[in-house]
């Protein structure tokens, strides 16, 4: 390995923040499952992808933020009696792909479920092992166990960038026992919110000792409802966190006009808070037909070419607010069943790779888009540049002198490491 300094300077001083860094990304959490299953994955053309992660990092795709959920005991069966593929993260799992994440490059975004399987709006059951504790012991159990799970992926030098403390958190967390609507929380009343806010203090204090560094996301899903979603983040005032993360699928959640005015309400109530759009999607094939579903098929047609004309236009309007910094599609890895339906029960048809041929889809060369009129170096830090330290070119501080191949910064240059 060898270590050429090039011509091209990089301007780095002691301002705090450059310019603004942007990360595209997806969330990648069955990678893995499909890897050990020896699912394959193809480019357009055809041609065999020999290490997805360093794909999804190169010229062609360019991406450079990854998403990996996290299910306190996923071994468990669902609380109402199904079982999904899908929900297999637990702490070992993650452990594995976040480490790979990490030492390719990509910043980190850690999505704490707070359940043993699927946290949205419908389902936020707590833990089976967390079932018989009152809620003082809650507060104690997540804070706990936040910092064990912070623990062990820094001693694995996977340390996150982004922590999400809940997933699509818009009516509260740890509900209770399958079916309770008792710990429910609702804009229009006041019940149940202190006993909500006082477990996100508590994973935020985890997230703030284990990894100061890392950014606390608060992840909601109204972005349809523009007023619904300041009110939740009204009511979270006290508690600590960085950045506003939404949901944002069309056939749920409306037009990229109904987006941008959510996106504008936030810009002028919390001007301080930096936005992710950590979930976003859209069907190439097969998009249900149910009444909780709005056709879009007229604007973006349901085809790997609609897919990539939604996620264009998606990018283009995201590049229009200054208070967005990032996005993530979900579940872009989506690439057909495994042997004997062990990735998979069924097809989302959602994902930037073709279920049958396996081959991707042009959709996935699309998000790098969002970050083609960045500067290149160093940008977006929080902190003093220390001249010392190794960056990558998103920014994130290495631990040590790199490594692996590819371009970083240190000491106001620009490196190639060989």
């Amino acid at each position: 390995m060898t270590l050429r300094q090039l011509l091209l300077p990089v301007l780095l001083s002691a301002t705090p923040v450059l310019a603004q860094q942007r990360y595209a990304g997806g969330d990648i959490s069955v990678l893995q499952s499909y890897e050990d299953n020896k699912v394959y994955y193809y480019d357009q053309k055809g041609v065999r992808i020999n290490d997805v992660l360093q794909y999804l990092k190169s010229e062609d795709v360019g991406w450079n933020a990854l998403r990996v959920r996290l299910f306190v005991d996923p071994k468990q069966k669902s609380p109402d009696g199904s079982t999904d593929a899908q929900v297999c993260q637990d702490l070992d799992y993650v452990v594995r792909l976040c480490k790979r994440i990490k030492a390719e490059g990509f910043a980190l975004l850690l999505d704490f479920h707070y359940s043993d399987t699927w946290a949205d709006p419908s389902n936020q059951w707590t833990p089976a092992a967390w079932l018989t504790l009152n809620d003082t012991e809650l507060q104690a159990k997540i804070y706990d166990y936040t910092k064990t799970c912070l623990q062990r992926l820094v001693a694995e030098n996977a340390t996150p960038d982004f922590i999400q403390t809940g997933n699509e958190i818009s009516y509260g967390m740890l509900w209770g026992k399958y079916g309770s609507k008792a710990n429910r929380c609702y804009t229009s009343s006041s019940a149940n919110w202190p006993r909500f806010i006082a477990f996100l203090k508590q994973a935020a204090k985890a997230c703030r000792e284990v990894c100061p560094q890392a950014q606390i996301i608060i992840h909601t899903e109204r972005a349809k409802q523009a007023s619904t979603t300041v009110g939740i983040y009204q009511k979270l005032a006290e508690v600590d966190y960085d950045i506003i993360g939404l949901s944002y699928y069309p056939f749920w959640h409306g037009s990229l006009a109904t987006l941008s005015g959510t996106l504008n309400q936030l810009a002028t109530k919390f001007p301080d808070k930096k936005v992710q759009v950590v979930e976003t999607a859209y069907y190439y094939q097969y998009q249900p037909t149910t009444s909780d579903i709005t056709d879009f098929s007229g604007t973006w047609p349901i085809s790997k070419e609609g897919q990539a004309a939604f996620a264009s236009d998606l990018v283009d309007e995201l590049k229009k607010h200054s208070n967005v910094n990032g996005v993530y599609w979900w579940f872009p890895e989506e690439n057909g069943n495994g042997p004997n339906n062990k990735v998979l029960t069924g097809w989302v048809n959602r994902g930037l790779w073709n279920n049958s041929t396996h081959r991707a889809h042009p959709g996935l060369y699309v998000l790098k888009d969002y970050l083609a009129d960045e500067s290149v170096g160093v940008i977006g830090l929080k902190r003093t540049v220390d001249s010392q330290c190794w960056y990558t070119l998103s920014g994130m501080q290495l631990d040590s002198q790199p490594s692996r191949h590819g371009f970083y910064i240190r000491d106001g240059r620009k490196f190639l490491i060989k």
